[in-house]
């Protein structure tokens, strides 16, 4: 067999996808597993985002796409800028994509050369490190300490960038701690990123409208405007409109950076489907309302997991701001055995023993750059989570 490239060799495959999949697996064979592992709501789509996919689809909009977006759905971009983040971008400073991941995959591309460095705080989401690397890059850890509320420390960003930063990437509210950054905290990143003008910034918004407690978003661009031109903000549908399937990511940013990131989507795909493009206008300059709805819906789950998982010895969790995951220590648990034998001497370990034995999905904190941690995700309804939270309890009360 012909040999692999070897630009795969340090990419690995998602551990949330792969404990998804473990879920489904079990499922299939009638086990009667319960999901906390997925990253994605488990609201319905709303009913005018497919109405107006189905219209498109009778009207004939069935064609190629323009490769960087319908002039439709950039007008509504600029306009979901301008009212949710205070951001003014022309339609020639907005590229749509096939989700926030292609976008970030792309930016990547048009700007790393091998050996550039790019600063992930973490934990993170899996993607980040493996993009950069898959692009010739270096990730850079910066540790968000529990103690510190899972924030990006300023001392701890300056420490981190050298003359080969190329990227900051910043994702607050965060995957997979559910931490955000109040606007004090930006503006401490924001003098840090005026010190260093040859350093790109991008900032994965996706969890905007998933907040809590009167919790504020603000974004870079939008707490310091002198950041402006180097700033990409990335966002999408998926997360507050609930539309994974839907494949809808976009970006707004400085035009030279849009145009290289647009050539290399030109290379690795031929434009988003015309009616998903249909459908994102619908969300984007619809009604409202249902982010808060949703979210208010969301806060009560988070309250609900946390005071069960409060009641589990040896694990401490830190109540997230935002997002739809809780990113519980378990360091009281390690060096004891389950039910089964197992030694539990990482997450890892924890994680694979409480789907073997209790049927339950999570990611190891490992995944993310932080051990010893889990992600448990909240968008899944009450009743899943407080069997769940019952079946983590019993597993963690077996631990000799």
């Amino acid at each position: 067999m012909p040999a692999l490239a070897d630009r795969l060799k340090n990419v690995s495959i998602s551990a949330s996808a792969v404990m998804t999949q473990r879920a489904r697996d079990l499922a299939a064979k009638g086990i009667n597993v319960i999901s906390l592992s997925s990253g994605e709501p488990d609201f319905p789509t709303p009913a005018h985002a497919i109405e107006a996919a189905h219209a498109a689809a009778l009207a004939g909009d069935t064609k190629y796409p323009p490769l960087d977006g319908t002039v439709a759905l950039k007008a509504a971009i600029a306009r979901k800028f301008k009212r949710d983040n205070g951001l003014d971008y022309d339609p020639g400073q907005i590229l749509v994509s096939g989700g926030g991941k292609q976008v970030i995959f792309n930016a990547v591309l048009a700007t790393c050369n091998p050996g550039d460095e790019v600063v992930i705080p973490s934990p993170a989401w899996i993607s980040y490190a493996d993009i950069v690397r898959f692009a010739g890059g270096l990730p850079v850890a910066v540790e968000c300490r529990q103690e510190n509320g899972f924030k990006l420390k300023a001392e701890d960003l300056e420490a981190a960038i050298t003359p080969r930063t190329k990227w900051l990437f910043l994702n607050f509210p965060n995957n997979p701690t559910g931490a955000a950054c109040s606007r004090k905290d930006m503006a401490d990143i924001a003098q840090v990123m005026l010190r260093h003008p040859d350093v790109w910034i991008m900032t994965d918004d996706i969890y905007e409208h998933l907040i809590y407690d009167d919790f504020e978003f603000c974004t870079i661009a939008e707490v310091e405007p002198r950041l402006y031109d180097r700033v990409l903000t990335v966002n999408g549908a998926s997360k507050a409109y609930a539309m994974t399937g839907w494949r809808l990511g976009f970006c707004g940013g400085p035009k030279d950076l849009i145009s290289a990131i647009s050539n290399v989507n030109g290379q690795n795909s031929g434009g988003i489907s015309t009616i998903t493009q249909a459908a994102a206008v619908a969300v984007l300059d619809g009604p409202q309302d249902l982010l808060k709805e949703r979210a208010a819906i969301y806060r009560k789950r988070r309250d609900f997991v946390l005071d069960r998982l409060a009641g589990i010895d040896g694990l401490t969790c830190h109540k997230p701001e935002g997002a739809f995951y809780i990113f519980p220590s378990i360091a009281g648990l390690i060096g004891r055995t389950s039910k089964s034998g197992r030694r539990i001497e990482s997450d890892t370990d924890f994680v694979l023993g409480l789907v073997e034995e209790q049927h339950v999905t999570t990611v190891q904190g490992a995944a993310y750059g932080m051990s010893p941690f889990l992600r448990i995700s909240y968008a899944t309804s009450m009743e899943k989570l407080a069997e769940g939270c019952d079946r983590i309890a019993e597993f963690c009360r077996g631990l000799k």
